[in-house]
Formats: C-alpha cells, structure tokens, sequence
C-alpha cells in the first residue's frame, strides 16, 4: 500500500488520476484533457497497473488530524507539497516531520513531491529544500527519502514517479 498524503488543493487526486493513465499508457503519449476533481473529504483508492498493481490510498488534506490511523501495512509514502504557496510551506514541513517520526512509517520509503512547478510564482526546488531545511529532515530520517518536482496539470516528471513506484514496490512487496 502506497499513501498519498498532503494539504489540501496540493493536487492529489489529480497526480493520481495522471499517473493511472500513464500507466495504462505504459509511460508513453499525450494525457489527454485534464480530469475533474474536487478536493478529497476522506479517503480515495486507486490502483496504478505498471509492472505490479499498486494501491495508492489518497487521505484528504483535512484529515491530517487522523492521518496516522492509515499508517499500518504503508509500504510507500508520497508526501505532496505545493511549490507556489509559500504561505503552506511551513505548515507542510509539519506535517513532513510528523510523518517521518512516526513509528509505523520508520520502513516507508518516501517520496517528496514538489507540485505545480509549471506556476509562474513557484519556489525553486533550493529555495523550498533551504525553508524547510530538508537535509536536516533527510539527515534525522530513518525513512529513504527521496524528492521530485513535477507538475501534475502537465504532466512533467510524472514518468519519474511511476518509475519510483514500480521500483519500490518491487522490493517492497
């Protein structure tokens, strides 16, 4: 099981409505029209089919305050963050540390995602990782971290986190 956790209006449920199409496209050819979505209130199953069928559990943004009781059987975490709202940076590095201290997810390898670099206004990837000090975050973790930028409106570096998934859960069962 593969969580996908973040604040609201990051972009969860689009990144995982383009990664279920790109998979069934085996990575390649255009993603088509945007889909609809509306914030999640709770929670979404959805299954990505690459080399293996991955369950991505999506938790809303406003379920953070209960977000720990989906921790058990957490192969994988992505952790979305929005790269043009400066004002959420901080309480997403919160989140971000909550997460990487809980015992449930010591195993989880994690994904950080950097959403929405395709905004005139979005943080540079040095100026989000200098913010919220995330060498410091990495260094202190026990977690595999490892982070991208994508833009799940156009679709840049979502072939990345396929890859990452595929990969993942190969050795992760």
């Amino acid at each position: 099981m593969c969580l996908l956790l973040g604040a609201t209006g990051v972009g969860k449920t689009l990144l995982v409505k383009r990664l279920q199409k790109l998979s069934s496209r085996d990575g390649k050819g255009d993603l088509g029209d945007l889909p609809p979505t509306r914030p999640t209130v709770g929670t979404n199953l959805t299954d990505i089919v690459a080399q293996r069928r991955i369950t991505i559990r999506e938790l809303g943004g406003c379920m953070g305050p209960i977000w720990s009781s989906y921790y058990g059987n957490c192969h994988s975490l992505l952790f979305m963050v929005d790269a043009s709202n400066p004002t959420q940076l901080s309480a997403s590095c919160v989140q971000l540390l909550g997460l990487l201290s809980a015992e449930q997810l010591a195993e989880a390898s994690v994904l950080i995602l950097f959403n929405k670099i395709d905004l005139p206004c979005y943080m540079t990837i040095e100026e989000i990782k200098s913010l919220i000090r995330l060498p410091d975050l990495i260094a202190g973790a026990k977690q595999n971290i490892t982070t991208v930028e994508i833009s799940a409106w156009k679709g840049t570096g979502l072939s990345e986190v396929l890859r990452w998934l595929e990969d993942t859960h190969r050795t992760n069962g």
